[in-house]
C-alpha cells in the first residue's frame, strides 16, 4: 500500500505537519474553502492546529497528577485576564517560528491572523492578570494546579472615547466563540441558593443542618489548556458558566406565557453574564455575591470530587489539597467547605475545622480599608442562609479565643470580630478570611508589613506566624519573550535561553553594558519597538510621534490613588513653559496614558475627560509641535500593553505611597528596558532596591511622611499659592482653558483644594517636576540613558512569576516544583 505523504500526524512539531493540519481543519472542521474562507477561519483553524498539539500534552499531565495521587493546587480568583492565546500558547510550545512558516506557506500573515483574536478580558487590572501570570509559572514549574474562574458573557466593558469621555460598551469576546475552551457538558454541578436551614438530630442525637428548598443554578465546565513553557506539562484552567437546572416550564409556555417560561432560565444564566467592574469603593450587590458563591461551589465540589476519587479519609484533605484564595471574593469557600464537612461529612465541628484552616490560604490585595469586601448580614440571611449560621458559629468560637488570648478588651473583639455590629451588620470577608486560613499573605513587601502594622494589626497580633509576604511578578515568557520578540532573541544570542524560565540569569547581561556593539542594537530594538507603537497612534488617532522624542508612558486602572492627575498637571505645566519660552531648548517628550475608569467613579471618568482635552489643546498648537505630545490611547487592554511596554522610554509609577499594594506594570517596563520615575510605594521599593538608586528616579512623600502629614494637618492650598506653575495649571483647568464649560471641572478642582488633597498630589508635585528635570537632563545623554535602561533589564529577575509560584509552593501550598 502506497503511503499517503499528504497526511501528516496531528501532533506533529514540524512546519509540513502544521500546515496540513491547517488544511484539514479548514475543510473538514469547518467546511471552508478557498473562496469562502474568512479571517476568522483561518484564524480559527490555527487554533484547532495549536489544540491538536496540546490534547495528548493536556490528557497525559492530567493521568499523571491522578495516578501519582499527587498534593494539588487550587487557585480561585473571579478574574482572569488572559488577553489573546495564541502567541502565548505557540511560544510555550515552541512552535512560533513553525506556525508562522506554516501559515506564510498557506498565503496567510501571522500578524493578521493573531489580530483576528480577541482579547478574553475576564478581569478589571492587575488582580486578573497576576492570576494569569500564576497559571503560566504553574504550568511551567510542573505545579499540578487548576485554576478556577468564570467564563463571564461579558469581560471588562470596551471604552469608546466620545467626545474626550469614556463611554462604556459591551466587550463582545465571545461574539464568534472562543475555540480555545472545551466544553465538559458532563461535568456540571447544582450551585443552591436562598431556601432555609433545618435543624435536626441524627439517630446518634447530635444536632445537625440541612439545606433545604434552593432555587438551584447550574454550574457547566469550559477547560482552556495552559501548557508550560517547552516541557510537556499542559494544566486547565476551568472557568464555569451558570446555566438553569431544569429545562423551561412548558405548561406556562403553551399557555402562551413565553416570557414566564424562559424568565428564570435567563436569570439563572445571568450570574456568569457580565464581569464587575473594580469600583472605587466596595459596594455590595446580590448578584456579585451570587457569583462569588456561584464560583467557590461549583470549584469545591469538584475539588472534592477529585479528592473522593484516591481518597476517603477527611483528615488528608490538606495533604493532598490547598486552595489559594485570590483577594477576599473566593474566601466563602470557607464556610463553603465547613458545610460540607459538617452536614454533608457529618464530621465533628472541631476535626473539621482544624481541616479547612489547614487547607485554605487567602491573599490580601488591597491597603485600602473601604475596597475590602463587607456582605449584609440580611443578604446573605436571604440568599446563603446555611453559610450565615456558620459564619456566625466561626465568629463565636473566634471571639472566645480572643477573650482566653487577650482578656475582655471590648475595642479589640469589636474591630476583630467577623460579623459586624450596629443597626444593618455585615460580614467582614477578609476578616474571615484571616481567621480559616493558614496563611495570610501581602503581594509586596512594603504591602504586607503596612497590613500587619494597620489594616489588620489586631490579627497579626494573635496569628503572628500566619502572615507572611508573596512579592507579586510577571511572566517572562509573555512579557518579553512574546511581546518584545527582538529583544528577546538579543539576550539569547548573548546569554543563552536558560534566562525564559530562570529570570535571574538575565543579570548575565549586565557585562555587555559597555559593550558598543551590543548596546547599539539594544538602542536600535528600543527604536523599532517605538516605531510600531508610533504606527499603531497614528493609525488610530492620526497623530504622527517623532521617535528620538522620550516615550513617557503611564497605563493603569484610572483612580485618584494613582495620580494620572499629576502627569496631567505636569505636561500642561510643560506646556504654558514651552508657550512662554518659545526659543527654550526642551528635551522632547511624548506622554502616553491609558486606563480605564469603573463605570460608576465619576472622579475618574472626568480625569479622562481632562486628559483628552489636555491632549486636544496640547497637540494642535503649532508652538510645541516636535517639543511636546499628549495622548490617551482609547480601550486598554493586555494586547495594548504588549504595544506600550515594550516601547517605553519612562515609566510613570507615581501613586500615593502606601496606596498600591504592588503592581506590576512597574516590572514589566523594567524588564523591558524602561526607566522608572516613582514614589516609594507598593513593588517599587523592592524594584529600587534591585536596579540600584542611580538607575531609577524615586520621588515624594514616603509612607511615614504622608502619615506625619495627615497627622499635622495638611493644607493643600498652602503649595497652591507656592507655586506658580501649579497655580496657573490648576487656574486654566478652572477658568474654561481647556473645555469652555467652566462647570466641568469643578469637582477637581474641589477635591485638590478645599476637600483636603487626600492624595497628596499636590504636595508631591514640586518634587515630581524636579524629578522630572533630572529624566530630561539624563535623557540628553543617551549613552548613560541606554546603559541604565540595560541595568533595569537585567536587574529585575527577582520579579519573576516563577520565582513567586516557588515561594508559595514552598511555604504555603507545601507542594513540590518539578522544573
Amino acid at each position: 500500500m502506497t503511503k499517503n505523504n499528504s497526511v501528516h500526524p496531528r501532533n506533529g512539531m514540524d512546519v509540513d505537519s502544521f500546515r496540513e493540519d491547517i488544511v484539514q481543519h479548514l475543510r473538514y472542521t469547518l467546511a471552508k474553502d478557498k473562496y469562502s474562507t474568512t479571517a476568522w477561519d483561518s484564524y480559527k483553524s490555527v487554533v484547532l492546529s495549536v489544540m491538536d498539539r496540546l490534547h495528548d500534552k493536556w490528557i497525559d499531565t492530567q493521568q499523571g497528577y491522578y495516578l501519582n495521587d499527587a498534593k494539588r493546587v487550587y487557585y480561585i480568583s473571579m478574574e482572569y485576564l488572559i488577553g489573546r492565546l495564541l502567541d502565548n500558547m505557540l511560544v510555550n510550545l515552541g512552535l512560533q517560528d513553525v506556525a508562522a512558516e506554516a501559515m506564510q506557506e498557506l498565503g496567510l500573515d501571522y500578524e493578521e491572523i493573531r489580530s483576528v483574536e480577541w482579547d478574553a478580558g475576564l478581569g478589571n487590572g492587575g488582580l486578573g492578570r497576576l492570576a494569569a501570570c500564576f497559571l503560566d509559572s504553574m504550568a511551567t514549574l510542573g505545579i499540578p494546579a487548576i485554576g478556577y474562574g468564570i467564563r463571564y458573557d461579558f469581560g471588562i466593558f470596551y471604552q469608546s472615547i466620545e467626545n474626550g469621555f469614556q463611554i462604556e460598551k459591551p466587550d463582545l469576546w465571545l461574539r464568534y466563540g472562543n475555540p480555545w475552551d472545551v466544553i465538559r457538558p458532563k461535568t456540571q454541578y447544582n450551585v443552591p441558593f436562598y431556601g432555609h436551614s433545618h435543624a435536626y438530630h441524627d439517630e446518634d442525637g447530635t444536632l445537625r443542618f440541612k439545606w433545604e428548598n434552593t432555587h438551584d443554578v447550574l454550574a457547566v465546565a469550559y477547560d482552556i489548556p495552559i501548557p508550560g513553557y517547552k516541557n510537556n506539562i499542559v494544566n486547565n484552567l476551568r472557568l464555569w458558566k451558570a446555566s438553569s437546572s431544569s429545562s423551561i416550564d412548558l405548561k406556562s409556555f403553551n399557555q402562551g406565557q413565553y416570557i414566564d417560561a424562559v424568565r428564570d432560565t435567563q436569570l439563572n444564566e445571568n450570574i456568569s453574564r457580565v464581569l464587575y467592574p473594580n469600583d472605587k469603593i466596595f459596594v455590595g450587590q446580590e448578584l456579585r455575591l451570587k457569583q462569588e458563591f456561584f464560583l467557590v461551589a461549583a470549584s469545591m465540589q469538584d475539588i472534592l470530587r477529585r479528592f473522593r476519587k484516591t481518597n476517603n479519609d477527611w483528615r488528608k484533605l490538606p495533604e493532598k489539597i490547598s486552595i489559594q484564595c485570590n483577594d477576599t471574593h473566593p474566601n466563602l469557600a470557607i464556610p463553603e467547605l465547613m458545610r460540607v464537612l459538617v452536614d454533608e461529612e457529618g464530621l465533628e465541628w472541631d476535626l473539621a475545622w482544624g481541616i479547612t484552616e489547614k487547607t485554605m490560604a487567602y491573599t490580601n490585595h488591597t491597603i485600602l480599608p473601604e475596597a475590602l469586601e463587607k456582605w449584609p448580614v440580611s443578604l446573605l440571611r436571604n440568599l446563603l442562609p446555611r453559610h450565615l449560621q456558620i459564619i456566625y458559629e466561626i465568629n463565636r468560637r473566634f471571639l472566645h479565643d480572643i477573650k482566653i488570648k487577650i482578656g475582655d478588651d471590648r475595642g479589640k473583639i469589636s474591630r476583630m470580630s467577623i460579623v459586624g455590629e450596629g443597626e444593618n451588620p455585615v460580614v467582614h470577608m477578609a476578616h474571615l478570611g484571616i481567621v480559616g486560613s493558614h496563611k495570610i499573605n501581602g503581594v509586596a513587601a512594603m504591602h504586607s508589613e503596612l497590613i500587619k502594622k494597620t489594616l489588620f494589626r489586631d490579627f497579626y497580633e494573635m496569628y503572628p506566624e500566619r502572615f507572611t509576604n508573596k512579592t507579586n511578578g510577571i511572566t517572562p515568557r509573555r512579557w518579553l519573550r512574546q511581546c518584545n520578540r527582538e529583544l528577546a532573541d538579543l539576550i539569547t544570542e548573548k546569554i543563552g535561553e536558560g534566562w525564559v524560565t530562570d529570570l535571574d540569569q538575565i543579570r548575565n547581561i549586565e557585562q555587555f553594558a559597555d559593550d558598543a556593539e551590543f548596546m547599539d542594537r539594544f538602542v536600535k530594538i528600543k527604536q523599532s519597538n517605538k516605531q510600531l507603537l508610533a504606527d499603531y497612534i497614528e493609525e488610530k488617532q492620526e497623530i504622527r510621534l517623532d521617535l528620538n522624542s522620550m516615550f513617557d508612558i503611564q497605563i493603569k486602572r484610572i483612580h485618584e490613588y494613582k495620580r494620572q492627575l499629576m502627569l496631567t498637571l505636569y505636561a500642561i505645566a510643560k506646556y504654558n513653559q514651552i508657550k512662554a519660552n518659545p526659543d527654550l531648548e526642551v528635551v522632547p517628550r511624548t506622554i502616553i496614558l491609558a486606563g480605564k475608569a469603573a463605570p460608576g467613579y465619576t472622579m475618574a471618568k472626568l480625569f479622562i475627560k481632562l486628559m483628552n482635552d489636555v491632549a486636544l489643546k496640547i497637540n494642535n498648537d503649532t508652538d510645541v509641535n516636535g517639543k511636546l505630545k499628549f495622548l490617551f490611547l482609547e480601550n486598554y487592554s493586555v494586547t495594548l500593553a504588549e504595544k506600550m511596554i515594550p516601547a517605553a522610554d519612562l515609566s510613570e509609577q507615581i501613586s500615593t505611597a502606601g496606596f498600591e499594594a504592588s503592581g506590576t506594570g512597574n516590572m514589566k517596563f523594567a524588564l523591558n528596558g524602561a526607566l522608572t520615575i516613582g514614589t516609594l510605594d507598593g513593588a517599587n521599593v523592592e524594584i529600587n532596591e534591585e536596579v540600584g538608586d542611580e538607575n531609577i528616579f524615586i520621588f515624594g512623600n514616603t509612607v511615614e511622611d504622608v502619615e506625619q502629614m495627615r497627622h499635622e494637618g495638611y493644607n493643600p492650598l498652602e503649595y497652591y499659592e507656592a507655586n506658580e506653575d501649579l497655580k496657573n495649571a490648576l487656574d486654566q483647568i478652572r477658568d474654561g482653558f481647556f473645555n469652555e464649560d467652566k462647570n466641568l471641572y469643578q469637582p477637581i478642582i474641589e477635591s485638590l483644594l478645599h476637600k483636603g488633597d487626600y492624595f497628596l498630589v499636590l504636595a508631591d508635585f514640586e518634587a515630581y517636576v524636579n524629578k522630572q528635570g533630572e529624566v530630561d537632563k539624563l535623557f540628553k545623554n543617551k549613552n548613560e540613558w541606554f546603559r541604565k535602561a540595560l541595568l533595569n533589564t537585567a536587574r529585575v529577575g527577582k520579579f519573576s512569576s516563577d520565582r513567586t509560584i516557588r515561594d508559595y509552593a514552598e511555604e504555603i501550598w507545601g507542594v513540590e516544583v518539578n522544573q
